[in-house]
């Protein structure tokens, strides 16, 4: 149901921090492209199974982070990943050199504290800032 709300209300993709197989069903009978989590390379390999060969890796950090991401890129290296969960200004750059990563994404662009005080300018700063480092955002 929520994959048909999101397509009401205009969605064009979904991002999920994992993938189950009802999800990729809903997504796949709503015509919904989905940027899948997963976090160990049995998920990548059977989300790439099923066609997924770009996935989310979530949560990075808490998986093992940049090192992690960079030992299941070797053995699959036609899967892309975007990490989130625990990336930063800090170590971003530590993903964004994996050449199994497209791009990286973190609440940092968009925190809740700017969030509250509708300061959009503060936020496109930071967005602008985080596209400066090449592929996050």
């Amino acid at each position: 149901e929520d994959v048909r709300a999101a397509k009401r209300a205009g969605a064009t993709f979904g991002v999920s921090p994992g993938a189950t197989d009802a999800l990729i069903a809903a997504c796949e009978e709503e015509e919904l492209p989905l940027l899948a989590g997963a976090a160990t390379a049995t998920e990548a390999m059977r989300l790439l199974e099923r066609g997924y060969d770009m996935l989310k890796f979530f949560p990075a950090e808490a998986s093992g982070g940049a090192p992690a991401l960079k030992a299941i890129g070797a053995p699959l290296p036609q899967i892309t990943f975007c990490p989130t969960g625990g990336v930063s200004p800090d170590n971003v750059e530590s993903y964004l050199s994996l050449p199994n990563v497209l791009c990286a994404g973190g609440s940092w662009v968009a925190p809740k504290k700017l969030i509250d005080a509708q300061d959009w300018v503060g936020i496109e700063a930071l967005a602008r800032a985080a596209a400066q480092s090449g592929k996050a955002g």
